[in-house]
């Protein structure tokens, strides 16, 4: 196999596992296209939004269940980041980790 195709192998699994950014993304996306849909009486937006945030959910649940929080967090700025956005499991895993560092 050449390294060109090693890299893209390597590309391809990381885009495809699961990230606890990605999924607050996805939540964070599905929270507006919600809100747009309620503002504007959608009911396709209102759907979309909820199919959205209900997608995000899952991906981090998945993102947390492969992760080892104690090597693999970001510490206190995760932790802030929970706090403020209230994502309980995003605060939990940010003080687990910066107490495992």
């Amino acid at each position: 196999m050449s390294s060109s195709s090693t890299n893209n192998s390597t590309s391809n699994q990381q885009q495809q596992q699961p990230g606890l950014i990605s999924g607050h993304a996805q939540l964070a996306k599905g929270a507006i296209v919600g809100a747009v849909g309620s503002l504007t009486g959608s009911e396709a937006w209102t759907s979309s939004g909820q199919e959205s945030k209900d997608a995000g959910i899952s991906e981090m649940k998945a993102a947390s269940e492969n992760r080892d929080s104690s090597s693999q967090g970001y510490g206190k700025v995760e932790e802030i980041a929970g706090r403020a956005t209230g994502c309980e499991g995003m605060e939990r895993e940010g003080k687990e980790s910066k107490n495992g560092s």
